[in-house]
């Protein structure tokens, strides 16, 4: 897509988002002022909601997209305020900082929360899935797709046929907001029941939306919920705007993030002009290739095993006799902004870096990597 923008030169986001984004992007959001209820922005969020289906790989027409103002965040108090009663038990699948952070959340609904820790690197084992969901009737169970903190990709596909197979009455909840639009996620087809993401990381859209997906049986139970424990989070007052706007007809309960969606329109129609399954392979190849060059460079990332390391994000340890603040600052010298990381065991030990999106299009990735190199040999 052309169009009359270019952005300056400018100092690299190689975070784990909010990520670059692409010109066409930018200039969507610069979209002059238009009614939430217009036909042109009726029609504009009529093809981001129809795209958003394709996003996350479903077909099924009773299962329903939503685009909400607000961060990822939102989508924990989506799921404490639809999916879970109080009292509910709920099995939280840690990986890392943000699995943990969404067993919070969900307490303060009054969900009666189990924690299965990982050890830090790694995977919850299947067994002890397995185990839990014997042992007590869960309501929900929920996957955190991808940590940030730890760059840990879990296995949805494979945790899904576990509950399936051991609990089948248990929503399948995950959160996608570090894997949604690079990690491969076939809802219908692995039975997931709601799953959360959010704009500005793969999706490759400046922060500011929600962007979730439910099944008809999590829909069903947020319909039917008898007493909100939320009013701008509640499911019952979103559903009938979403299923609205979806055809083509529109619809208010808050005012929609009308240049948001704009440019969220243009990113799905970016993502989409090839198959979710070339986008999923570029990324990793992109992975795989950045992550084998950093271990040529004496770096040890955080995940135990290439099997559960993230194609969105690594996850790198400081060498040792290197000052971590001082790499960081180095690369920033050079060009790009990463992350150090937070997850509480490792504070100061490591460092985070993304790569998706345009950064894996447009080149980005190997230029960081000839920058960490030259930030390496300078400081030692």
């Amino acid at each position: 897509m052309s169009v009359p923008y270019k952005q300056e030169e400018h100092k690299l986001t190689m975070i784990p988002g909010p990520i670059e984004f692409s010109d066409p992007v930018l200039y969507a959001m610069a979209t002059p002022s238009q009614a939430h209820t217009s036909p042109e922005f009726v029609k504009t969020f009529q093809s981001a909601l129809v795209n958003t289906r394709k996003l996350f790989k479903s077909t099924d027409a009773n299962a329903q997209p939503y685009v909400i103002s607000g961060s990822g965040t939102l989508g924990w108090d989506i799921v404490g305020a639809n999916l879970i009663n109080p009292g509910d038990k709920v099995l939280v699948l840690s990986t890392g900082f943000f699995s943990d952070s969404f067993a919070e959340a969900l307490k303060v609904y009054d969900a009666d929360v189990d924690v299965i820790t990982a050890e830090v690197g790694d995977v919850v084992p299947f067994d002890k899935i397995s185990e839990h969901l014997k042992s007590k009737k869960y309501a929900a169970i929920t996957i955190t797709h991808v940590d940030t903190s730890t760059s840990v990709v879990s296995d949805v596909e494979k945790i899904s046929q576990i509950v399936k197979k051991e609990s089948p009455e248990t929503l399948i909840v995950v959160d996608g907001v570090c894997s949604i639009g690079v990690e491969n996620l076939e809802f219908d087809k692995w039975g997931v029941d709601y799953a959360l993401s959010a704009s500005q990381k793969a999706i490759g859209v400046p922060a500011g939306l929600s962007i979730s997906f439910a099944s008809s049986r999590a829909v069903s139970k947020a319909l039917a919920r008898e007493k909100d424990s939320s009013f701008f989070a509640s499911l019952k007052k979103w559903t009938p705007i979403m299923k609205a706007y979806e055809s083509g007809k529109p619809a208010y309960f808050a005012t929609p993030a009308v240049q948001t969606v704009t440019a969220l329109k243009v990113s799905l129609d970016e993502i989409l002009s090839e198959s979710l399954d070339e986008r999923f392979a570029k990324h990793e190849k992109v992975s795989n290739d950045f992550k084998s060059n950093l271990s040529k460079l004496g770096l040890k990332i955080l995940p135990l095993n290439e099997k559960v390391a993230a194609s969105g994000l690594t996850a790198v340890y400081f060498p040792d006799g290197i000052n971590g603040n001082d790499l960081i600052a180095k690369i920033g010298s050079k060009g790009f902004t990463v992350a150090g990381g937070i997850h509480k065991a490792l504070l100061g030990k490591y460092f985070r870096v993304g790569h998706m999106g345009v950064s894996v299009y447009d080149g980005h990735v190997e230029k960081l990597t000839k920058a960490i190199q030259d930030s390496l040999a300078e400081l030692k």
